[in-house]
């Protein structure tokens, strides 16, 4: 096997494999097709941009094989633990090329899992795999490869806490740079220059704003230099070793009132119950009412009309979607925590914010984020 740079061991993949695998044979899937970035990169260590389409195809039994373009496989080997890599030219359909390295004889009579939600998987190329693969059988696999990343293995779990250590570290270069008349686009440089620094993946920052509302958390960043009195917003999600950490704090320019702490401090005592309550077994809808029913009881909103936390973890720059909403915390929500699940927990109202990275342990939620919980005060 060829050697890849990783920050797991190879032990985690093999792990990877055969829980997905266990998945094919309870829905009784002969190949699985799984295109989304979040999946392609946590099973096979590596995943790319949809300039062209590219996918892992995982068997029942035996090893899985990638199909990417040409141009992408000298970098796939650098990062997969995948020995198989079957490449196509810009200009060759991907689909006609992966259905010819099907095994002989089953590729015609076979099923096929999918993922219909999966934003790759668009209705031309499930129209393509049914019409060159006419005799298999189509099975949604819904969220379940989703769902086998919901519990953190030790490794993921050590990559995120140093993420949020260095996340802490980056709270406290950009806070201290905050003064009257900076504008939120410098503070936002400063916070992607400390992500290079300090050994983030990228620089996408998240969020930088001048906030108002609890509804306006992810507003746009303005030109506008900072003046007396305005709250700014720092939602911050970072990525480390493709998995993501996430912190909110607010920062006053200028001083910040008494009925500012006062409602800082209930939304951070709410938070603290939730985090105590989140022990394996609980339900998520019974976390959520901790924060909603007690926001609005004390009349910190008018209205909760947002979740309360959702899942971290896998989050390359090649993904679709920004937050893991797959398991999140809501009325409705019926699922119950697990031990080694990791969340984002956050809150809002009056124009300020507080949010944790949090480990689930036997105790309850771990906060992995230590940023203090005060309102920064710019002056």
């Amino acid at each position: 096997m060829a050697q890849f740079a990783s920050p797991f061991p190879l032990e985690d993949f093999h792990d990877r494999l055969r829980r997905v695998q266990e998945v094919l044979r309870a829905r009784n899937v002969d190949w699985a097709i799984l295109d989304e970035p979040e999946t392609m990169g946590w099973l096979s260590g590596y995943v790319t941009s949809e300039n062209l389409w590219r996918a892992v195809i995982v068997p029942v039994s035996g090893q899985p094989f990638l199909l990417l373009r040409s141009l992408d496989a000298a970098p796939a080997r650098q990062r997969t633990w995948v020995d198989r890599i079957v490449t196509f030219l810009d200009w060759e359909d991907p689909i006609e090329v992966l259905v010819k390295h099907f095994p002989a004889g089953e590729n015609r009579k076979v099923r096929i899992g999918i993922e219909f939600q999966s934003n790759s998987m668009t209705q031309a190329r499930v129209l393509a795999l049914k019409h060159n693969l006419s005799d298999a059988g189509f099975v949604d696999l819904e969220r379940s490869t989703w769902d086998l990343r919901r519990i953190k293995s030790a490794h993921e779990i050590a990559h995120m806490r140093r993420g949020s250590q260095i996340l802490d570290e980056v709270v406290s270069e950009v806070v201290a740079a905050i003064r009257p008349g900076i504008k939120q686009r410098e503070i936002a440089a400063i916070a992607a220059a400390a992500y290079y620094r300090l050994g983030f993946d990228d620089g996408f920052i998240g969020h930088i704003s001048a906030s108002t509302g609890w509804d306006s958390l992810h507003g746009s960043m303005t030109d506008e230099p900072l003046g007396d009195g305005q709250v700014v917003h720092i939602e911050l999600l970072p990525r480390f070793k493709n998995y993501t950490v996430r912190i909110m704090r607010s920062v006053v320019v200028g001083a910040a009132t008494d009925e500012q702490k006062d409602v800082f401090a209930q939304l951070c005592e709410l938070q603290d119950q939730q985090l105590a309550a989140m022990k394996p077994g609980a339900l998520a809808s019974d976390v959520d009412a901790i924060m909603r029913v007690g926001a609005l009881q004390k009349n910190l909103r008018p209205s909760y009309d947002n979740i309360t936390g959702y899942t971290l973890g896998y989050n390359s720059s090649m993904s679709q979607r920004l937050s893991d909403l797959h398991r999140n915390f809501s009325p409705t929500s019926s699922w119950p925590v697990e031990r080694d699940m990791v969340f984002h927990m956050y809150t809002s109202a009056g124009g300020l914010a507080v949010s944790e990275t949090v480990l689930v342990t036997d105790g309850g939620g771990e906060r992995l984020t230590q940023t203090p919980r005060v309102i920064f005060e710019a002056k």
